[in-house]
């Protein structure tokens, strides 16, 4: 826990608890900005859970789900990281529409980079950080990650809504 964010690792509980969860990630709002940088949050969730190098999280905040996130391996240059292996992707990352501007997303970066550390240890990864890609034109997203620690690293074009910042924060 991380002030009252909880990251709920969704490929480790059980199926009942994993099934509550998703009804509850099912009945997230993605605001009409963001659309054009993530998509249905249910459905990245449940790609994450069928994909080996995926593992997705529930964000809870008071026992319930207020957004989705996914650390996936072996996949950094997908946000303009030199490699895929160095480092942890930070991928798929939400927060409900009305819970927005109460610092949840910045809590919940600061997690990741926690869940991201324990993952690595755990898979005997030699990763040393996470690395994301912003929107250049998401200026609420570039200020959470970089309340959250992360640091920019320069431009990315190689994302398919535009011109992105690829950010980085070491363990």
């Amino acid at each position: 826990m991380v002030g009252n964010v909880w990251l709920l690792p969704l490929k480790q509980v059980d199926d009942d608890a994993r099934a509550i969860k998703l009804g509850e990630i099912a009945e997230l709002e993605v605001g009409e900005e963001q659309r054009k940088y993530v998509r249905d949050p249910l459905r990245m969730m449940l790609i994450a859970l069928a994909e080996e190098s995926r593992y997705p999280y529930a964000v809870d905040s008071n026992g319930t789900a207020v957004g989705v996130l996914t650390l996936q391996t072996g996949a950094a240059t997908l946000a303009g990281w030199p490699d895929d292996d160095s480092v942890l992707l930070l991928r798929g990352f939400l927060i409900d529409r009305r819970r927005q501007g109460k610092g949840l997303g910045t809590l919940a970066a600061g997690a990741a980079v926690q869940e991201a550390a324990k993952l690595t240890a755990a898979l005997g990864g030699q990763q040393t950080g996470v690395v994301l890609s912003v929107n250049d034109a998401n200026p609420a997203g570039l200020a959470a990650y970089r309340k959250a620690g992360f640091e920019d690293r320069g431009e990315y074009l190689g994302g398919d809504a535009g011109p992105q910042r690829t950010m980085y924060r070491p363990f």
